[in-house]
């Protein structure tokens, strides 16, 4: 790799007014109210409204997250037993202060295979050790040896361009109809909050002919996320919605970040001069901000021991290995990515994680290596008139940051690497991409798919301009010929993707899903093929 990028330091150093309306917060008040949540006793119990979610989950073990309301000792325990009446084994503890905003974190390990494995949190105060009520979730662990399909879930984008949470639609259902589908865990691929979104109670819909959409009001939502607070606000906020809460409490989480969890089409080093919403102008120290809050509520695992690093890989068994990229913490400033040498300056994962991926990918003994992107590869992603946001740069010899997928693609080829595929979201419609060297003006790759999905609680846009440097080809978009650009959830274009790999055949097959639940197309592809 003669010329790529050096060595990175660790994560860390690279690193979207008014009151709030009594209404908002009488609706918020409702839907955060658990169906089934205990009854909150005078006399110091921590409180737990904000749910339980399990991630991250391998053969070695998950992560058990929640949060609650003052200082307080989370205990995690777990059990086979759903009712928690035998085998009950204590997992440990973690504290919840202030300074990760009453969240925690416990890992649970020695999970029996391939079974449902149910769990409970219960809050202690640290004050007047007075226990919370506990709060209790589920998962199902992976397959030692295949006996059934493994199925999982994928999208992305939450409460972009100003759409939050709609009472009056009984909030983010597709939350709920995912759940429907029982998939063993549900990848979320960037964009889980929109930190440079802001609500108000009613704005107009794109496309819906003059309806108005309502949004659930909190003050962290009012404004642009710059501090701790306001970035801890806006996933607090995503909670408040039930239907998200209980999906979490029944679908473990794998889950990564893009650029609104800090600001659109951020890059480490942008200073923000043309935003006025920003008294905050440095991008990186809105990261770092917005990299606490992302990590303070999710449960992920440490990676290879690099507390803050977001790539990682998750062996799901012997039918599928994830690698989930970051491709925001290690960029090159978004530029005329024309460049004909790999360099700092078309950096897009960088060097230290591209060499990570490859090695994996070699490593693996899995059938299907299942690559989790924030981006797609082949669609076209401006930022202003002369510069680039994504990866394409528009049809031709590779170049800019094209070249480091060059790069992989030709290291997968020659290592005789197979059934490897791309899972992604980012551009807020549902495709599928196959990708030909002979279509293709780079031609030293293998034959491969990439498939696209979201969103789940936004606008919807494109289809975007194909980029045909590896030959990429859409089979399928989720875009009904006419639909307005922007438009607006109403219209149902929010889209989700199944996954099944085949315990027999071994066979992947990918299903697009909308909001109404409806299955709008399906790609089977053979192992091997």
């Amino acid at each position: 790799m003669q010329g790529h990028v050096g060595d990175e330091g660790p994560v860390t150093d690279n690193p979207r007014r008014r009151d709030v309306l009594r209404a908002g917060l009488a609706g918020a008040a409702l839907l955060a109210a658990p169906r089934r949540a205990p009854a909150i006793i005078a006399g110091g119990e921590p409180l737990t409204q904000w749910g339980i979610a399990a991630g991250d989950v391998t053969p070695d073990g998950a992560v058990v997250w929640s949060r609650t309301d003052r200082p307080s000792r989370m205990h995690v325990e777990w059990s086979v037993d759903p009712g928690f009446r035998r085998h009950v084994r204590q997992a440990g503890f973690s504290e919840a202060l202030e300074t990760s905003d009453f969240c925690a974190q416990v890992p649970i390990t020695g999970l029996p295979a391939d079974r449902r494995v149910h769990y409970r949190a219960m809050f202690e105060n640290l004050e007047t050790g007075a226990m919370s009520a506990p709060i209790t979730g589920s998962l199902l662990t992976p397959q030692l040896r295949p006996g059934r399909p493994l199925k999982f879930a994928w999208s992305g984008d939450v409460g972009g361009q100003g759409y939050g949470i709609n009472p009056d639609l009984g909030g983010m259902r597709i939350f709920d109809v995912m759940r429907g589908h029982q998939p063993d865990f549900f990848i979320h691929c960037g964009d889980m909050i929109y930190a440079d979104s802001v609500y108000q109670a009613k704005k107009g819909a794109k496309g819906a002919k003059g309806r108005a959409w309502t949004n659930l009001l909190t003050p962290e939502k009012q404004k642009v996320a710059e501090t701790q607070k306001e970035f801890w606000g806006n996933f607090r906020y995503n909670l408040l919605d039930e239907n998200l809460r209980r999906f979490y409490g029944e679908i473990p989480l794998v889950v990564q970040w893009d650029d609104h969890e800090t600001k659109n089409n951020w890059w480490p080093g942008r200073i923000l001069d043309e935003d006025d919403r920003y008294t905050v102008k440095s991008c990186s120290l809105l990261s770092a901000r917005a990299r606490k809050a992302f990590f303070d509520y999710n449960p992920i695992a440490v990676a290879d021991g690099h507390v803050g690093r977001i790539y990682r890989a998750l062996p799901q068994g012997p039918l599928a290995d994830l690698f989930v990229l970051d491709a925001r913490s290690y960029r090159a400033p978004n530029n005329e990515n024309q460049q004909s040498k790999l360099g700092p300056d078309t950096a897009f994962f960088g060097g230290n994680q591209l060499r990570w991926l490859a090695r994996g990918l070699k490593q693996s003994q899995a059938t299907w290596k299942v690559i989790v992107c924030d981006q797609p590869i082949c669609l076209m992603v401006a930022h202003g008139q002369y510069t680039f946001e994504g990866i394409a740069n528009g049809s031709g010899p590779a170049r800019g940051r094209e070249l480091e997928i060059a790069w992989l693609l030709s290291f997968i080829k020659r290592q005789g690497i197979k059934n490897v595929v791309w899972l992604t979201a980012d551009v807020h419609y549902a495709a599928s991409h196959h990708y030909h060297p002979d279509r293709a003006s780079y031609k030293d790759f293998n034959p491969f798919w990439e498939f696209v999905s979201g969103p789940l609680n936004a606008a919807t846009f494109g289809p975007n301009r194909l980029d045909k440097t590896f030959g990429a080809e859409v089979v399928w978009h989720g875009i009904p010929e006419g639909t307005p650009f922007g438009a607006s959830p109403f219209l149902g274009l929010q889209f989700f993707g199944v996954v099944e790999i085949d315990p027999q055949t071994q066979a992947l097959t990918v299903s697009h899903y909308n909001l109404a639940g409806k299955k709008l197309n399906e790609t089977r592809i053979e192992a091997g093929s």
